[in-house]
């Protein structure tokens, strides 16, 4: 086993590394990365689902060589574990996305880009050398908005692309609201900021204003959402917003991602994120995708949905191994990572913890969340007495029932 680099003992755990967090955010940051939809009903229950299950370890087998790789997009990775998009990054720490890109690139974990970054794509694909990278891609009703983004992302040496399908409507984010969210200066949405002149748009994630010396600008390029008055729709205007631009209610499978595999092919593949059933993960093979990502948005959309962890199975049923099966929502411990993929997940990602991190310590904080999940999977599959990732099954797992009772399964 690789030698144990020292311990930070103000933070042994992703549980603490989130208090930390907690005091080095401000209010409305913290209650924009950490919100799920509604009640939070379903962002808790991503987490909670894994406790509905216990490992089943088995004894007397050689674990002295224990190997934690896994191969992805062509390279051979650290771990079975990415690191999500998660959009807007300068507002935990202002280095962002690229003290993530180069946490990910020292740790050998891929990395997933939003589109909705604080930083360019060119610039993560510079932090992050080598290491793979996939661009998380919100399809917007004026395609060549995404067009430009795709051909940059193929350029830059992106490995996929990860359409959201999740988003045909904004899930009812309530602090989100309540604080009137705006993305504070000097930062932007970088991927966009080419799209229109205007200081307004360039630095607020809704279009408005971040001061009132920007009233005048605000009011010559305010973005507008798509609206219906009954008759007629209106789709969305002015520069690109998150609020204006993500949700896409035209997304078909039909039209999208033909035409999207038509953009990416062959530099880059195709993914879904956003799958929960298993008529969908049927509908992404029928598709042609190269890959799904079982996510509730990390339970800020629909509320009352499924904990992914509940939805893997069935996924994973229906695909029938025809195309690989991630995974991401509530993963806190390496046990997540062990029991995740014993229920048939090819993969794991991570988004807050690596946003508390990056607030913690910047580049080195979110090496620390990396650096704990990866010691807490190593031991787990030791103890559990596996040494190869391929070796983790159902076999490893029992689930526990409300009533107490166990099920293998």
């Amino acid at each position: 086993m690789a030698a144990q680099q020292s311990h930070d003992l103000n933070c042994l755990t992703i549980a603490e590394l989130e208090k930390h967090a907690e005091q080095c955010m401000d209010k409305q940051t913290r209650d924009y990365y950490n919100e799920g939809a509604d009640s939070g009903s379903t962002l808790l229950e991503n987490s909670t689902a894994y406790s509905k299950y216990r490992i089943r370890p088995r004894v007397l087998r050689d674990i002295s060589s224990i190997d934690t790789s896994c191969p992805l997009f062509g390279a051979k990775g650290s771990l079975p574990l990415g690191v999500a998009p998660t959009a807007m990054q300068c507002l935990a720490h202002p280095d962002g996305e690229a003290a993530t890109a180069r946490a990910c690139r020292k740790a050998g974990v891929v990395m997933g880009l939003s589109s909705f970054a604080t930083t360019t794509l060119e610039d993560v694909a510079a932090a992050s050398g080598s290491n793979p990278r996939v661009l998380q891609l919100y399809l917007f009703e004026e395609r060549e908005h995404s067009r430009k983004l795709i051909q940059r992302a193929k350029a830059a040496g992106y490995k996929a692309v990860f359409l959201t399908v999740d988003t045909p409507m904004l899930g009812r984010r309530n602090l989100e609201i309540r604080n009137q969210f705006k993305l504070p200066k000097p930062y932007k949405i970088a991927n966009f900021a080419e799209d229109s002149d205007s200081p307004a748009a360039k630095t607020v994630m809704d279009g408005g204003s971040s001061s009132d010396t920007d009233n005048v600008e605000e009011k010559k390029s305010t973005s507008a959402p798509e609206y219906h008055n009954g008759n007629k729709r209106t789709p969305p205007a002015g520069p690109i917003s998150f609020h204006s631009h993500a949700p896409n209610p035209t997304l078909c499978w039909e039209r999208d991602i033909d035409w999207l595999r038509e953009q990416c092919k062959p530099e880059m593949e195709v993914w879904v994120k956003g799958i929960a059933t298993a008529e969908d993960a049927l509908l992404a093979v029928h598709h042609r995708v190269d890959g799904i990502v079982v996510s509730n948005h990390g339970g800020r959309q629909l509320n009352g949905t499924l904990a992914t962890l509940d939805a893997l199975p069935e996924v994973v049923d229906a695909v029938q191994r025809k195309i690989p099966v991630h995974i991401d929502g509530g993963i806190r411990h390496g046990t997540d990572i062990f029991k995740a993929l014993a229920l048939g997940a090819d993969f794991v990602w991570i988004g807050r913890p690596v946003l508390w991190g990056l607030s913690y310590k910047g580049q080195e904080g979110v090496e620390l969340c990396l650096r704990l999940l990866r010691d807490e999977f190593t031991l787990c599959m030791g103890l559990a007495g596996t040494v190869r990732v391929t070796e983790i099954s159902k076999d490893y797992l029992v689930k526990i029932d409300r009533a107490g009772f166990v099920s293998r399964l």
